[in-house]
């Protein structure tokens, strides 16, 4: 599950607040509240319809102990009841649901190779190819007589190719086609470009409108359907992930945040008021409660848990 790029972290913040008091309480008058607030600003309802799906995935951190209040339990479903008819007949349920990421989820269940949140994979092809799939990821393997092709669907894959003379190796994302010559190399599909790291050997670039460009080893570039982008130096980060390893060298702090949430369920957010704060070092992607413990340590943050599954990283 990954947040709602055009939702503003306030309100996000402000939807698991509600969630909080309204699990807490539930009274009548919170209830009103609650709903009036939903219905202020389309924005509202889309961040409330946010928090509740990912509440749905850690619904047994939210039973609560034996002999809970019956009082408590009417409330939430009357929450949810509630929730269900404003709702009901909005086109915005479709929009948030249209312009996230999770359509192209769905379109991954029937992928070659598919990872979820958190997840990252490696493989060992047929003609002896390795390939490791980073988290929110999903990968098809065309190889036949006379070459062999990976469609990357979305998400980031790194590729170690092997040596085979008769079949070109060639990756496809939406923006155009790469040819391998003899290399390593990382591919990375964004919402409307592709970005290509380059590690050893060479990578030729062919974007959708036919335009070419040869990408040397320690070089990097993002590219769409029309054109390139400056050539600029290869990011060590883009392979580091493969061995478990975040790295950061003058990284804002919102963009290492980012990252970080695709490596833990849930919500992982940051305030826009320290998300341009610089961070240097590496850090754990397995452990991410450990990487956010170093980053409050070096930086003045804070980091808080509301409920145990949504993180929000803001000023101290």
């Amino acid at each position: 599950m990954t947040t709602p790029g055009k939702l503003s972290h306030a309100s996000l913040e402000q939807a698991a607040q509600w969630y909080v008091r309204l699990q807490d309480q539930g009274s009548a008058l919170e209830q009103q509240r609650w709903q009036t607030w939903v219905m202020q600003n389309p924005e509202h309802l889309a961040a409330w319809q946010y928090v509740q799906r990912v509440s749905q995935r850690f619904a047994p951190l939210m039973e609560q102990p034996h002999g809970a209040s019956r009082a408590l339990r009417s409330s939430r479903r009357q929450t949810l009841k509630t929730l269900l008819v404003l709702c009901a007949g909005s086109t915005l349920a479709w929009g948030t649901w249209r312009n996230t990421a999770l359509p192209r989820l769905v379109g991954g269940w029937s992928a070659d190779y598919a990872t979820a949140s958190g997840e990252t994979r490696d493989a060992l092809l047929a003609d002896g190819s390795h390939v490791w799939l980073n988290a929110l990821s999903a990968l098809d393997v065309r190889f036949d007589a006379v070459q062999r092709l990976l469609q990357l669907r979305f998400g980031e894959v790194l590729i170690d190719t092997a040596k085979d003379p008769s079949r070109p190796f060639r990756v496809e994302t939406e923006q155009g086609r790469m040819h391998a010559l003899g290399t390593r190399f990382s591919v990375v599909q964004g919402d409307n470009h592709t970005q290509l790291n380059v590690f050893e050997g060479r990578v030729q670039v062919q974007t959708s409108s036919q335009q070419l460009r040869i990408i040397e080893a320690g070089q990097q570039v993002s590219f769409t359907r029309d054109g390139f982008n400056s050539v600029a130096t290869a990011s060590p980060a883009r392979e580091a992930w493969s061995r478990g390893v975040l790295l950061a060298d003058n990284l804002p702090l919102g963009q290492l945040i980012a990252e970080l949430n695709r490596y833990r369920p849930g919500h992982l957010g940051c305030d826009p008021a320290v998300a341009q704060l610089p961070v240097m070092g590496s850090f754990p992607l397995k452990d991410s409660d450990h990487a956010l413990h170093l980053l409050q340590a070096a930086l003045p943050i804070r980091v808080d848990r509301p409920m145990p599954w949504w993180v929000s990283v803001g000023p101290q």
